[in-house]
């Protein structure tokens, strides 16, 4: 009972929104079109393959793939004139271009910004823990002389 459980709730994250009347006869044909697919976004979803959207337009852009791979296309082929139809943005892993480069550059900028907020937030913290020891009065000073106690030096005067 446990496993049918935990089955049902797994089902929906393994399935596809490519419906059977979708499918190409040909199993090789069909893998082709599943891996072109995978690779191009959802232009609706944005965060989604067409492969894996539900969207009437992905539906649309899965049907044209696989009526390119009847015609005789290579996969290079059909993704070209996918790209070359909703350009780099269709494509879920776009060229490296002038025109992408803050697109893949995003999570190095991402993580550093990180590192130097981490950074700072830890500085902070540690000015916050040990704050710089007061100075001796004059008449501090004078009573030590007195107890005999020499070679004080002041705070931050490096000696």
């Amino acid at each position: 009972m446990g496993a049918l459980f935990v089955f049902l709730l797994v089902l929906p994250l393994v399935a596809h929104a490519v419906t059977p009347g979708e499918m190409l006869a040909d199993p090789a044909l069909e893998a082709r079109a599943r891996e072109i697919t995978k690779e191009l976004r959802c232009l609706v979803c944005q965060n989604q393959s067409i492969d894996d959207s539900d969207a009437s337009l992905a539906q649309d852009l899965r049907v044209l793939v696989r009526e390119k791979l009847k015609e005789g296309m290579s996969d290079a082929e059909v993704r070209d004139y996918v790209h070359s139809r909703y350009g780099d943005f269709v494509l879920l892993r776009p060229p490296m271009k002038p025109g992408t480069l803050l697109l893949w550059s995003a999570p190095a900028i991402a993580l550093l910004a990180g590192a130097a907020a981490v950074w700072m937030a830890a500085r902070r913290n540690r000015a916050a823990i040990s704050p710089a020891a007061p100075s001796l009065t004059g008449e501090e000073k004078a009573r030590l002389e007195k107890l005999g106690v020499t070679g004080l030096s002041e705070p931050g005067s490096g000696e």
